[in-house]
């Protein structure tokens, strides 16, 4: 008999606007960081977001400066 894995709805941090352990969606994204360069398409880097799930405070960390 198969058991089921169990789900999480996100990840619980602390949020500096609500001040408080709340649920937060994470992601990670690749952002362009010289949009205006001419090496704009090279200039791609991953970063960790994550989004109060109360409030929706965003923050980002560049995860090569993690």
């Amino acid at each position: 008999m198969a058991s089921k894995t169990p789900q999480t709805d996100g990840l619980t941090e602390r949020c500096e606007n609500c001040s408080s352990q709340t649920t937060h969606r994470v992601s990670v994204e690749l952002r362009t960081e010289n949009e205006g360069g001419e090496n704009a398409a090279f200039s791609r880097e991953p970063y960790r977001v994550a989004t109060c799930r109360a409030c929706g405070e965003e923050t980002s960390q560049r995860m090569n400066d993690a």
